[in-house]
């Protein structure tokens, strides 16, 4: 069932306003308040953007080595780019080794003046946490680990919308002003997963071992929760206890920020109940295909009186299974639509809305070309129009 009415009526130049209700089943999706000793949290869908849960999503906070993400990213632009190859070797400065050695801080443990690739440091970043790693990239990068932290918080803000986050340096050791949002890190989190597909599946390697030396990856999760396959935890006393973590089950990919725990047996246990709750709670359900009919609408002045609108692609919202009753979906179009109309003309939108979720929306279509009636057909149209209205 399709229900319309105009809210106005305009002169034959300028199209009547419609909204039409579909009588779709309907369906919804809540970003759940659900409760969690995590200072800060953020869960998101990764396929569809659906946030499932948050919790002082966009306050800022301390990542610790969380914040590491972002010096691997820029790592694998350069990678992607051919500037840099995983086989190619840099040296280890004496700066760098200095900066970490014997502090306590979590280390791959490069000697001074070892030749490293670029894809060992790498693992020794996923793996080991490894901070002096970090600044061995950052210097082979832009010459200093300052001028790093200031090249990665630009690309941040400008290229990938992070604008609530600030780098100080290339580990997540605390400094002040290096500071990140858990929202940032899950966006983080979702661009290296779909940017970086030859080198996500390292962020699910367990151990590795460089200099005789094997650490285990910190990251509870790959050995506790089915699907999980990344992505970073971070620990410092002004931060707390955090993860990064990210798990598939089926076409599902969930990403979870947490920080702000106490303990590390918290974050384990709290992060694993969160995931299965993500997994269990929510769904993803197919609303329209790319190409799938949605409606028909009016035409004005057109040989053809009606035109089909076609949805412009694919459309599955995520949602709360309880909740699934409470979805509202629309097509929004400005009708009668003028002619001459081109056939995959945007002249919509199919917009779905729901408690607790924020709108959605896909282009409409136009399925058929429409040409323009005559000078003589057009007058008749709107002498029709204006006597018998759109139904005539």
């Amino acid at each position: 069932m399709v229900s319309s009415r105009p809210h106005r009526l305009l002169s034959n130049a300028t199209a009547l306003a419609f909204m039409v209700v579909l009588a779709l089943h309907p369906i919804s999706s809540h970003a759940e308040a659900i409760a969690t000793t995590a200072k800060q949290l953020y869960i998101m869908d990764a396929g569809t953007g659906a946030v499932l849960a948050q919790k002082n999503a966009n306050q800022l906070m301390v990542p610790s080595s969380m914040s590491k993400l972002m010096t691997l990213y820029m790592v694998f632009r350069k990678l992607k780019s051919g500037s840099w190859t995983m086989d190619d070797k840099v040296v280890v400065s004496v700066r760098a080794w200095k900066k970490h050695y014997r502090t306590g801080e979590s280390l791959m443990f490069l000697p001074a003046g070892a030749q490293v690739s670029i894809g060992k440091l790498i693992r020794g970043v996923i793996v080991d946490s490894g901070n002096d790693a970090c600044t061995v990239l950052a210097e082979a990068y832009a010459g200093t680990e300052s001028a790093f932290a200031a090249d990665e918080t630009r690309y941040a803000h400008e290229k990938l919308g992070l604008m609530h986050s600030t780098f100080r340096n290339a580990s997540g050791v605390p400094a002040p002003g290096h500071l990140m949002t858990a929202r940032d890190l899950a966006v983080l989190a979702r661009d290296i997963i779909v940017n970086f597909p030859q080198y996500y599946p390292m962020f699910s390697q367990k151990t590795f071992t460089y200099n005789h030396i094997t650490q285990h990856n910190r990251n509870s999760l790959l050995w506790t929760l089915p699907g999980a396959d990344g992505l970073k935890t971070g620990h410092t006393d002004a931060g707390g206890y955090g993860v990064v973590a990210s798990a598939v089950r089926g076409h599902r990919r969930i990403i979870l920020v947490a920080n702000g725990w106490k303990t590390d047996l918290e974050r384990r246990n709290e992060s694993r109940r969160l995931m299965n709750w993500a997994f269990k709670e929510f769904k993803d359900y197919p609303l329209v295909k790319k190409g799938e009919p949605v409606t028909t609408a009016s035409v004005w002045l057109g040989r053809d009186t009606t035109v089909p609108l076609l949805a412009g692609r694919n459309m599955v919202v995520t949602m709360a299974r309880e909740s699934r009753p409470e979805m509202k979906v629309r097509a929004v179009y400005n009708g009668p639509i003028a002619a001459p109309i081109v056939k995959g003309q945007v002249v919509g939108k199919l917009e779905v809305t729901a408690p607790g979720i924020s709108e959605q929306d896909i282009p409409l279509v136009a399925g058929a070309n429409v040409a323009r009636l005559g000078y003589i057909g057009r007058i008749r149209a709107a002498v029709r129009y204006l006597l018998w209205g759109p139904s005539h």
